[in-house]
């Protein structure tokens, strides 16, 4: 124990001790939230789920390689994160941009294109088939997240569908072509996503949603600090960009830890992230973080 008689010298050894934390203790880590209900995949798993559509090569590796390919691949990675935290089961899962974003305003004038239920169906078979869960993903264009969300019920009432957003493609509220600029999503949408995802547990009674937001900008995600939690929805503010290892864990520091909301999530690009010459992130790497992200995406 140390004691000191000058004010001053008192107040510089606090700050001292402030400044030696780590920034997530300093942001506000761990976040504290009520126990997760019955049937809750987090914290009590760790989800790694590959990302894309299978009418696109070039959108992820769940469109790159032929389904029993594209499943191996993935068993691979799901046995890499089983080994590096043995305690944390993986849980897999397949991530199906469901909704895309297109340059062109197309018939609806809404820059973007609904997958047909064929597709998604077809994407969701292969999830149930390696006993994994399933996530859609909506590029929302210029249409309102609050009159494209409630198409995708029909699929959103099984329980083991989950939902994601991404503010990038959202460019309603700026006009501009998707692509061409950085979208955003403000927490009141994010909330009206959420309290959907929340309905739909009661009215279905199922077991807790979990909900992905993509970001890797500040203004990607505005008045984040207004984001409500529900009891029935577990939120992951999801690191989305690529490059070199340092840049990726900057940007986890500045867009996912500097705004705390419930759960981390880290997008890895197999071919963006090393196109440079840089070594893809592993298992080992990201267990370096503070947190440690509880869903990991493979692109």
């Amino acid at each position: 124990f140390f004691f000191f008689n000058d004010t001053a010298t008192t107040e510089i050894y606090t700050l001292s001790l402030h400044d030696a934390l780590p920034i997530s203790r300093k942001k506000g880590w761990p976040v504290k939230i009520p126990a997760p209900p019955p049937g809750a995949i987090l914290p009590h798993k760790r989800i790694v789920a590959y990302y894309g559509n299978p009418l696109s090569k070039r959108m992820g590796v769940l469109g790159e390689y032929p389904k029993e390919e594209m499943l191996r691949r993935l068993k691979v990675e799901v046995a890499k994160w089983e080994k590096i935290e043995p305690s944390r089961p993986v849980q897999p899962a397949l991530h199906l941009v469901t909704v895309v974003a297109q340059s062109e305003p197309g018939k609806a004038g809404k820059y973007r294109m609904i997958m047909p239920d064929k597709v998604v169906n077809e994407v969701y078979d292969w999830a149930k088939e390696m006993k994994g869960i399933f996530f859609i993903d909506l590029q929302t264009g210029h249409e309102n997240i609050r009159t494209l969300l409630p198409r995708f019920e029909w699929i959103l009432k099984n329980p083991d569908v989950h939902l994601a957003i991404d503010p990038e493609f959202n460019l309603i509220g700026s006009g501009k072509i998707p692509g061409k600029k950085i979208g955003t999503y403000d927490a009141a949408d994010i909330n009206y996503a959420s309290q959907f995802l929340e309905d739909l547990v009661k009215k279905y009674n199922l077991p807790p949603k979990v909900f992905i937001v993509h970001r890797f900008t500040r203004n990607m995600v505005t008045n984040a600090s207004r984001i409500q939690l529900r009891p029935h929805v577990q939120i992951v503010m999801n690191m989305d960009g690529w490059g070199a290892p340092w840049l990726k864990r900057d940007s986890y520091r500045d867009y996912i830890v500097s705004e705390p909301v419930m759960f981390t999530g880290f997008k890895l690009f197999y071919h963006n992230d090393t196109k440079k010459g840089d070594p893809l992130m592993t298992p080992q790497d990201l267990m370096k973080l503070n947190p440690k992200p509880i869903y990991i995406q493979y692109q």
